[in-house]
């Protein structure tokens, strides 16, 4: 993997399979870095196109002459030319990720099954711990819905009026004993 790795994003897209073997054979150079022609130099790589094309975006977007008043219509063609570069490139990038990725499934199926079932697990531990979180809150939602029944039944069980609390009070308070 790694020597295919080497040349993760120099070279030109090939057009014919590879003579040892087809896509993902040994030696063979990395998948595509842009169509022939597409750019002038090959030590150029896909990181380095789509952060050049990224950096030529936002300069288009802070540049001095379309903040002193050119063009509207002007403005918005270098910007959009800029940006379709960008998608353009990223576009690229992602596809040379994904080859790598059919070839990585092609030499080696269990290490993607391996990552596969690392996604699974750690997607049921994550779901676990929202299961307990809402666990919590229904808990604590219980509990706040017992001690609001609790408050409505006591208010019933206590006598009413304005007197009815020193009544209860002058209830508990022991008679007075007489002397003998």
């Amino acid at each position: 993997m790694a020597s295919s790795m080497s040349g993760m994003f120099l070279g030109q897209q090939q057009s014919a399979p590879h003579p040892s073997g087809g896509p993902g054979g040994p030696g063979q150079p990395g998948m595509l870095s842009g169509p022939p022609g597409a750019r002038g130099s090959n030590s150029n790589t896909l990181v380095d196109d789509l952060e050049a094309a990224f950096e030529a975006g936002f300069a288009s977007l802070v540049s001095q002459d379309y903040v002193n008043g050119t063009d509207q219509e002007e403005i918005r063609t270098g910007v959009d030319q800029c940006v379709q570069k960008f998608l353009d490139v990223a576009r690229q990038t992602e596809c040379f990720f994904l080859q790598k990725r059919l070839q990585l499934s092609i030499q080696k199926p269990e290490q993607v099954e391996k990552e596969d079932i690392s996604e699974l697990r750690n997607e049921l531990q994550r779901k676990e711990l929202l299961i307990q979180k809402h666990l919590t809150k229904i808990h604590n939602w219980q509990q706040v819905l017992e001690d609001i029944n609790v408050q409505h039944k006591r208010p019933t069980e206590l006598p009413q009026g304005p007197l009815a609390f020193l009544e209860q009070a002058s209830a508990n308070i022991p008679a007075p004993m007489k002397p003998n």
